[in-house]
């Protein structure tokens, strides 16, 4: 594997990249990323890829020019000859826009998905895309694993008495659904009505949550809005402790500071985005690690071998 196997990474998430290269016992790939003055972004690789399997880390998410960096790496390889590229994108930025929810609005997600093919990606591996149908967005394989395999063994270790998992949104309810089934755990929905983007109205709970340990389950806690008033709601209908649980933290806007003032015991998160600095001294929020995932889900790929295993 060493010989044949190349990885590199952005600047969004190095420490990661890190992590996944000890994983498979590969060094971390040598490039000189730049940004020039005007901010425009400036890729050169350092060691020859010509005939290897590349494997770019690189999350896409805001600020940061981090689409950009992944867009340009891409071209660099396929202009180096590489043999074939996989760009492994823990999250997937622009997700959220996967449709059209007002006439003459764009379908981000769609355009995103062109530009990482065009720019020379032969595969893509994602964790928990915001709408699976992403994938179809893709004329490229595409892996969108889970972090199920991390976030499941960790409710199961510390919340196991008594529990309920929530659904913020109707959307979610087949992820809380699948965490309810094999935890043996109760579920529960909240009729959530969003009126205006970032802003949700928490209106109703569906399910027995009082004197329950309940989970909130999302794929994101962006600003905190959401996954608050959800807390707030479940405490008012009489549910014991509330703890969060959720793959990307984008904590974007006033998120810290809600969490932190929220009745929420525990946030638990991943490292598909590293946490900014104000988040990391929240005692409150945990974060796993999806480095050995991620780094299995590569070594299959490369071998050849099924990752169906890993789509739990």
């Amino acid at each position: 594997m060493n010989e044949m196997i190349k990885i590199f990474s952005g600047n969004s998430n190095i420490s990661l990249a890190k992590e996944i290269c000890e994983y498979l016992g590969v060094p971390l790939g040598e490039a000189d990323l730049k940004t020039f003055s005007d901010g425009e972004v400036f890729v050169e690789l350092k060691e020859s890829v010509r005939g290897k399997d590349v494997y770019v880390i690189q999350s896409t998410y805001s600020p940061g020019n981090y689409l950009m960096e992944l867009l340009i790496m891409l071209d660099a390889l396929k202009r180096a000859s590489a043999q074939e590229i996989t760009a492994v994108i823990p999250y997937y930025g622009y997700a959220r826009q996967d449709r059209k929810v007002t006439p003459r609005s764009p379908i981000t997600a769609k355009l995103v998905a062109n530009l990482i093919a065009v720019a020379g990606a032969d595969r893509v591996v994602c964790m928990d895309l915001h709408a699976g149908q992403i994938q179809g967005f893709f004329d490229i394989p595409v892996d969108n694993l889970y972090a199920t395999p991390v976030l499941l063994p960790y409710i199961r270790e510390h919340y196991q008495d008594n529990l309920v998992i929530v659904s913020p949104d109707a959307g979610g309810v087949e992820r809380a659904r699948a965490f309810a089934k094999r935890l043996d755990a109760g579920l529960a929905i909240i009729d959530k009505r969003r009126v205006a983007p970032n802003v949700a109205e928490v209106m109703n709970i569906i399910g027995e949550v009082k004197g329950k340990v309940a989970v909130i389950l999302d794929d994101m806690i962006d600003t905190a809005g959401t996954v608050v008033q959800a807390a707030e709601a479940l405490k008012r209908h009489g549910a014991e402790k509330v703890y969060a649980c959720a793959t990307h933290p984008v904590l974007s806007g006033k998120a810290v500071e809600r969490l932190r003032d929220s009745s929420i015991e525990e946030v638990i998160v991943t490292n598909t985005i590293p946490l900014k600095e104000e988040a990391k001294n929240l005692q409150k929020i945990k974060v796993l690690s999806v480095g050995p995932l991620l780094g299995e889900a590569i070594k299959r790929i490369h071998s050849g071998h099924s990752v169906s295993s890993l789509f739990v």
